[in-house]
């Protein structure tokens, strides 16, 4: 055992977040508090995400600790890596956090088995890792190190990637071609891409003239963006024409769109969906359904459509306000009606969709940010042949106990995926929804 390594103590949030978190301290070693297999007992059973990341944990510890006592240190396997531990309940002789904070939550039993792991190992620095941010500050109250778990966050989200850059110094010849809306080829070196994604969008300014364009890496080719309404809704200002412009391209299979409440993400994706219904087999528009106060969907009355309606209001007030754009045209508003009656167009929760193979689907996915780094992949590789997925959300606007702007799935995806040909991703910045919900984003 390396003295000079320190000792991790990681709680249940960590392993619903991250069934593999066993696997990422490096050198370090990693002990579990008995407490936390207890309550992976309680979350095993089930179909949501957290439900397969306790039984996957579980399944792991299984083959690490093969006829070997789990509470003695045994080697984690991989190579270069520490030693796990399971911390049997004990009560410190410095602090017992039961007593001081009056509560025999397992919160409590997790902070003292860090306090126990303290006083044996005084020469090693001992480190609670939980993504509750009362249990940590619990823990630092009593003396302990307690950090959040840091695999799958983003650093500096504040710089996340836009998607989008303005240029004032583009060449004329071009800015002329690109305005008679013909595509230019231009190499990546001549724009001096190299940090940037695969597939980015230009406000092109020259005197006081505007282009809007878009930049394929891959093909190296800068497209002339429309500004042509989609299925009724018109785009009110570049990032929107950006936005539709990535939903409309065939060759780009998977979009992000970021934005404050209001600037029209899930009304874009939706539109675009109806426009192209001819192109793919059916169109599921979902989002993570947040539990109220932590308590189940089941214990509302109704069936599964009465129970999760309300959480899917926010789409179905999108498609109405689609319709109303669409009121001259009854032909196209009786087909929306058509497509949802014959389930062309499902609106379903997103744990209908956990376990099917998406094959020909135009897929929204709304609230992204609500999701695990996780789910987000496992969604992903749910796709079939000619599928598009889009993924839409506010990282500042988190619904989820465990997750933040730097830890969400959305944010993680934008990061890790704005270099690959298939994405791309565009942030929205403008409210468009009115002037006085504009004031909540800019005032409140």
């Amino acid at each position: 055992m390396n003295r000079k390594s320190k000792i991790f103590v990681i709680d249940t949030s960590v392993i619903l977040y991250d069934h593999n978190a066993l696997n990422n301290f490096k050198e370090h070693d990693v002990a579990i508090p008995i407490q936390v297999l207890e309550e992976l007992d309680n979350h095993k059973s089930g179909n949501e995400t957290r439900n397969m990341e306790a039984r996957n944990f579980i399944r792991l510890m299984d083959e690490i600790s093969r006829d070997q006592l789990i509470n003695q240190w045994i080697p984690i396997p991989g190579g270069k890596k520490g030693n796990f531990k399971v911390i049997l309940a004990t009560v410190p002789q410095t602090h017992d956090a039961v007593a001081i904070f009056r509560s025999d939550k397992f919160d409590h039993e997790i902070i003292n088995a860090a306090l126990i792991l303290t006083e044996e190992h005084p020469d090693r620095k001992v480190v609670l890792v939980s993504k509750d941010i009362c249990l940590r500050l619990k823990a630092q109250s009593l003396g302990l190190t307690a950090e959040d778990y840091q695999t799958g966050k983003i650093a500096n989200v504040a710089d996340l990637y836009t998607g989008q850059v303005i240029r004032k110094d583009f060449p004329e010849a071009l800015f002329k071609q690109l305005k008679d809306k013909q595509p230019v080829t231009i190499s990546v070196g001549t724009l001096e891409l190299e940090h940037q994604g695969a597939n980015l969008f230009y406000v092109l300014k020259r005197a006081r003239q505007t282009v809007l364009a878009a930049y394929s890496r891959e093909r190296q080719i800068m497209s002339p963006v429309s500004t042509a309404p989609v299925f009724g809704i018109k785009p009110k200002n570049p990032e929107q024409a950006f936005a539709l412009s990535a939903l409309l391209n065939p060759d780009i299979k998977l979009v992000t769109i970021q934005g404050n409440a209001g600037t029209g993400k899930t009304l874009l994706a939706l539109a675009s969906a109806l426009q192209q219904r001819k192109d793919y087999r059916q169109i599921y528009i979902t989002r993570p359904v947040i539990p109220l106060s932590n308590r189940e969907i089941g214990f509302l009355p109704g069936d599964a459509k009465t129970k999760t309606d309300p959480f899917l209001a926010p789409i179905w007030d999108n498609l109405k306000f689609i319709k109303e754009q669409l009121a001259s045209d009854q032909a196209l508003v009786q087909k929306i009606d058509e497509l949802v009656a014959n389930e062309k167009i499902a609106i379903t929760p997103l744990a209908f969709i956990r376990g099917r193979t998406l094959t020909k689907i135009f897929f929204i996915v709304d609230e992204a940010q609500n999701l695990t780094p996780h789910e987000i992949k496992t969604i992903i590789s749910r796709a079939g042949e000619h599928t598009k997925i889009v993924f839409t959300g506010d990282i500042y606007q988190i619904d989820t106990p465990y997750l933040d702007a730097e830890s969400n799935g959305l944010s993680y995806l934008i990061e890790h995926a704005k270099h690959h040909p298939l994405c791309a991703h565009i942030t929205l910045q403008k409210g468009e929804r009115s002037t006085l919900a504009n004031l909540a984003n800019t005032l409140l």
